[in-house]
């Protein structure tokens, strides 16, 4: 590999940090990466994959002790088993890397050329990012698969995962380091930031000019951190408050199903409805069923007073307790679900733009009008109609795989693939040109 043109730490006069030296060890790798070409890079995630399977007993063992220190610590069992590696899950990890290694590279990539009318061609080509910084909660998945995409578009990573899942992550990227190293990559192309305090994610956060941008995944609670101390640019990665609104013209058996996938399907993730809106001209009709398919998957309702009256009247067994402001705004991550009654489309729309994250938005109808007044007037990175807010996910929109899901409005909105970890260089080529 040829050596960068970035200075290494080693020989800068002035003492650093054991977080910023890691900074300047990606910023050298990304140099060297940048150019390779797609084989290349695919042969290192082919290698990251056989490696994964062969040392999975290690990964596992290391994992292990993540376990145990969480039980102790009194971790929920829920965060326990998103913590947990097992042999099938490591197995899935790697099959996951090999899909990265098929999916086409958007690197080089021309988005738009000319030739300009004085003859000068003009291409605007598609570039790796450079260094990013990835911060993340107890998912250590999260560090291969982020791993995996960056390599697969040309960028160095610095991988800074919960101190609840450091000997896991630290056992994970030492695995892909030695299979990047050996398959002839920069092996500091991936790097675990160093420590386990706030203080280094502090020092990554306020490392720019060395990392290019920053990429928060987890609660709300850690992305608003890295969005507001931040000085590294961040791409947001959002909450999802989505709510499913039933417009009067819906058909009410698949209005259920569409409710009850959204909830339920897996509750804890960013795609799961948070809110349900109904039409009123058909809340007699359908408040009932709703109740009822919620009360069978047991998701408690946190209903407005409409709801609460009409619950009352009904019965069905669900649990219907009256919805505080709180509600709305709120992302549960679990069987709870806000529900209102509401008098219009239109208001169905302007509780979506008081109270929504951006995220994914869906209505259930049969009118064409409605849809399309609902898809202009909402603001959101997804507007599904007739579709489970569950498909806003870089696989379920064909991508292959995401590194996250963006609900601002620069450079990448919705699931994030490949092609958003690129930006872009203009290549102007002249036969002599002068202005």
């Amino acid at each position: 590999m040829s050596s960068s043109v970035f200075p290494s730490p080693l020989a800068d006069p002035t003492p650093q940090s054991p977080v910023i030296r890691a900074a300047y060890r990606a910023r050298a790798a990304a140099a060297d990466l940048a150019p390779l070409p797609r084989a290349v890079k695919d042969d290192a995630l082919r290698a990251i994959a056989d490696a994964l399977e062969v040392r999975t007993k290690e990964i596992v063992e290391a994992n292990a002790e993540d376990a145990r220190r969480a039980r102790e610590a009194g971790t929920s069992e829920a965060i326990i088993d998103r913590l947990t590696l097992t042999p099938e899950r490591v197995r899935a990890i790697a099959s996951d890397v090999r899909d990265v290694a098929a999916l086409p590279d958007p690197v080089g990539e021309v988005v738009r050329g000319a030739t300009l009318p004085n003859g000068m061609d003009l291409r605007q080509v598609r570039v790796p990012l450079g260094v990013i910084g990835i911060i993340y909660e107890a998912r250590p998945n999260v560090t291969v698969d982020a791993a995996a995409l960056c390599l697969k578009s040309g960028n160095a990573v610095l991988l800074r995962g919960s101190s609840s899942a450091y000997t896991s992550n630290e056992a994970l990227v030492t695995v892909v380091r030695d299979a990047v190293g050996g398959a002839g990559l920069p092996a500091d192309a991936v790097q675990l930031v160093p420590g386990e305090s706030r203080e280094s994610v502090r020092e990554l956060m306020r490392a720019r000019g060395m990392v290019d941008v920053l990429i928060p995944r987890g609660g709300a609670s850690l992305i608003n951190t890295v969005v507001e101390e931040s000085t590294v640019p961040v791409i947001e990665t959002g909450t999802g408050n989505c709510h499913v609104y039933v417009d009067a013209d819906a058909d009410l058996d698949m209005a259920v199903e569409i409710l009850v996938n959204s909830k339920t399907q897996r509750p804890s993730v960013c795609n799961a409805a948070e809110s349900l809106l109904i039409h009123q001209d058909i809340a007699e009709r359908f408040l009932p069923r709703a109740l009822a398919a919620l009360a069978e998957a047991g998701v408690t309702v946190h209903g407005d007073e409409r709801v609460v009256e009409l619950a009352g009247e009904a019965g069905g067994g669900a649990t219907v307790v009256p919805a505080t402001v709180e509600d709305w705004e709120t992302e549960y991550l679990s069987y709870d679900i806000a529900v209102a009654i509401v008098d219009s489309l239109e208001a169905a729309v302007a509780h979506i733009r008081l109270w929504s994250s951006g995220h994914t938005e869906a209505i259930v109808t049969s009118s064409q009008a409605a849809a399309r007044r609902f898809t202009r007037l909402v603001d959101a990175t997804t507007v599904a109609v007739n579709a489970s807010t569950r498909f806003t996910d870089g696989g379920q929109f064909g991508f292959g795989a995401e590194i996250g899901i963006s609900t601002q409005k620069l450079h990448a909105r919705g699931p994030m693939g490949l092609p958003e970890l690129t930006s872009t260089k203009y290549v102007v080529t002249g036969d002599g040109h002068v202005r």
